[in-house]
């Protein structure tokens, strides 16, 4: 559970930043699409959009794996689920890692 506890405490922090930094402009201007890029070319800001990615997979998954363990007992149902937890957090990783990268170098 110190995993689970420690990613809710890091999301919450990072995505209260994300928040505070859209702040800085009125709501539908953020929402621009040469604001949106700009951000992801802006370095620090892309690594915590990266950061706030991995922390809430982490988060998620490791929730849904705790209740799914919950609803049966079994060994092989065990393993099951805590390998497909890992491979879909995984997944979800690398897609958005792909699209903080894409949009951060300039391809659509």
């Amino acid at each position: 559970m110190k995993i689970h506890y420690g990613t809710a405490l890091g999301a919450v922090a990072l995505v209260a930043v994300h928040i505070l930094m859209r702040m800085t402009q009125k709501f539908s201007d953020s929402l621009q699409y040469q604001n949106v890029i700009t951000n992801y070319h802006f370095l620090p800001y892309a690594l915590m959009l990266e950061v706030v990615l991995v922390l809430l997979a982490v988060h998620g998954f490791n929730g849904l794996r705790v209740i799914l363990l919950e609803l049966k007992q079994g060994s092989t149902y065990e393993r099951a689920i805590n390998y497909g937890s890992i491979a879909a957090m995984a997944v979800l990783i690398a897609y958005g890692s792909r699209t903080i990268l894409m949009a951060g170098m300039g391809i659509s």
